[in-house]
């Protein structure tokens, strides 16, 4: 615990003089925006905003173990609560250990503030003692980044950097402060008064486009909807939209591993997820749809598989926010610009409006051949009594956990895949994955910023045994802070997902792969100050997953699993979407499967 001493709340700065130091505008500003918790680890180059933070107590700062996991936990938090996650971290090596994390916030647009401090201005450039060229070294991984040289300038590059962080394509923006400007008294203004010049994301789209895409849509045999991480990042509002829009046209829609929950996954129309990893059904809907509309994703290489044999018989249509985005990597037909909610809210006026109906003999037929491709099962796995198989795990988590307040974060690897095939989702914000840089050491962290957003919620990282050593440190954060986290590992004792590369594409030459020299994960927990669980039979899994919900402290649950299981389904790097290799349980299920796509067994 801190010294105690006199400490003032913030908004009892709105009383003093416009006039104050840098460190005491970061404060304000945070205040101002509306900053309740943000995430940090102390060094000489910020002290100053240390100092004006121990001097006041209506915002909190969590201490956490890694700069890393600063990040990744303000990640957590933005995701899950639809906030700008908030960051301060040192000079030099503060500053180079969140690299990894605002990196993964860029590929995910995850709206995130980075605060790092600086050397004195008079140093910048002659190597001084944790010095580094923080503007040049995160210019590729964020979507802005500001090196404050006056203090006089620090309030408005404070609030145009959470503009620019929520605004548009959601992304992180690092703002780096010399000490001295920390130190030195300027002018502070207050964000009403301030107004981004140049950077304004164009929300609305034209209404001409609109027509054309609802037109398509109505027009169509085999359409689909495929959406992604924006469909959340633009509010739950988008959410709503999206299940009005598809229970108007009956269109089958399916989902990136960013945008799960998104839509509903009891939802008939929902096929489940689509790309590598992703369904049957979901990869042969869109290998086979003729309309595609894309809805707030960026056709990931992930998802598209070889590009040209992408959905070859369609139309595509594209609504997403960020104009870079459109024919990037797919030529879209009909490209559509603008916010997922505002566009969504317009197409389902604009059909509602004109009584567009679509063509139902031809949806029926569409609607038959899906169910023809999900009566392939092809999610399912071979039971044991003897030895706990991962998707039994994910199961069991789930249906021990559907009916409470949870939000699940991942490490990655096939846990994650398996956490997104096997836990459903059916509302948003409530996954948190590490999806374009797929950063091991993302979900202990995550959890801990969702834990801090939602204190009274569950939350469960979904973690491997290797995965889980990345960032295992900030137990010390959960513990501290008094937040409850369940770390939930699926221990193979393999790197899961470089083992099933290496026995499936590399002749079962396991380089490196095998998780040697493990801890003892229960006595760690114990010595983090947590609690260990430990479960190794299939029949004792329900009633540990309930001991472990039960516990009111953090958790690490080492749940041993079968160590060669392999996930399935999987489009093999470089195939297209009816190239997928399934599980023998799923082609067990219909011999005639070989008809509908090409099997890779």
């Amino acid at each position: 615990m801190s010294p105690a001493g006199p400490k003032a709340p913030l908004m009892e700065l709105q009383t003093m003089s416009i006039q104050m130091t840098g460190a005491e505008m970061v404060m304000r500003a945070f205040a101002d925006q509306g900053v309740e918790h943000f995430f940090g680890y102390p060094g000489g180059a910020v002290l100053p905003i240390y100092d004006a933070l121990f001097q006041q107590n209506a915002i909190e700062h969590i201490l956490v173990r890694h700069e890393q996991a600063a990040v990744h936990a303000a990640e957590g938090y933005a995701r899950s609560s639809g906030k700008v996650g908030v960051v301060l971290v040192t000079s030099g090596p503060g500053a180079t250990n969140a690299v990894t994390g605002l990196t993964d916030a860029l590929m995910d647009s995850i709206p995130l503030v980075c605060i790092t401090g600086q050397v004195a201005t008079h140093l910048i450039g002659n190597d001084a003692f944790q010095e580094c060229d923080t503007v040049g070294i995160t210019r590729p991984c964020t979507k802005h980044n500001y090196l404050v040289r006056d203090v006089n300038d620090l309030a408005r590059v404070l609030h145009e950097a959470f503009y620019v962080a929520q605004n548009g394509r959601p992304g992180p923006v690092v703002v780096d402060i010399p000490k001295d400007v920390q130190f030195a008294t300027g002018t502070y203004i207050g964000r009403e008064n301030i107004q981004h010049k140049t950077y304004r994301p164009k929300l609305k789209a034209e209404d001409a486009q609109i027509s054309a895409a609802v037109e398509m849509i109505a027009g169509a045999k085999k359409p689909i909807f495929y959406t992604g991480g924006g469909v959340i990042n633009s509010g739950p509002e988008a959410s709503r939209l999206l299940r009005e829009l598809a229970r108007l046209t009956g269109v089958p829609v399916t989902s990136t591993l960013m945008g799960l929950g998104a839509f509903p996954a009891a939802n008939r129309q929902w096929l489940g997820m689509l790309g590598m990893h992703g369904t049957y059904e979901a990869n042969m809907a869109m290998h086979d749809c003729d309309v595609m509309v894309c809805i707030g994703a960026r056709f990931d290489d992930r998802i598209t598989g070889r590009l040209d044999a992408f959905a070859p018989g369609s139309k595509k249509i594209h609504i997403d926010i960020d104009p870079s985005s459109i024919n990037k990597n797919v030529k879209v037909d009909l490209p559509i610009i603008g916010d997922c909610t505002r566009v969504l809210a317009d197409m389902v006026e604009a059909w509602n409006a004109r009584s567009l109906k679509i063509d139902q003999p031809a949806l029926a037929a569409w609607w038959t051949q899906i169910e023809r491709w999900r009566s392939r099962n092809c999610l399912a796995y071979r039971p044991s009594d003897e030895i706990i198989k991962p998707q039994f795990a994910i199961e069991r988590l789930y249906e021990a956990t559907k009916d409470k307040d949870v939000y699940i974060s991942t490490e990655v690897g096939q846990h994650q895949m398996w956490a997104a095939q096997f836990f459903r989702f059916e509302e948003p914000n409530r996954w948190m994955t590490s999806g374009g840089l797929g950063t091991m050491g993302y979900g202990l962290p995550a959890a801990i910023g969702a834990q801090k957003a939602h204190p009274n919620a569950l939350c469960i990282d979904i973690a491997g045994e290797a995965s889980i050593l990345m960032n295992m440190q900030e137990m010390s954060t959960a513990v501290q802070f008094d937040l409850p986290v369940k770390i939930f590992i699926l221990n193979n004792r393999y790197m899961g997902m470089v083992r099933q590369w290496q026995e499936l594409l590399h002749g079962g030459r396991y380089s490196h792969s095998y998780s040697e020299a493990l801890p003892d994960f229960v006595k760690l927990a114990d010595a983090y100050g947590g609690v260990g669980i430990r479960c190794e039979k299939p029949g004792d899994l329900d009633a540990a997953i309930q001991e472990m919900i039960n516990v009111k402290r953090p958790v690490i649950f080492d749940c041993i699993v079968d160590q060669q299981e392999n996930c399935f389904p999987m489009i093999p790097s470089g195939r297209a979407h009816n190239e997928m290799i399934l599980g023998d349980m799923a082609i067990d299920l219909d011999d005639a499967i070989t008809d509908e796509g090409k099997m890779l067994v």
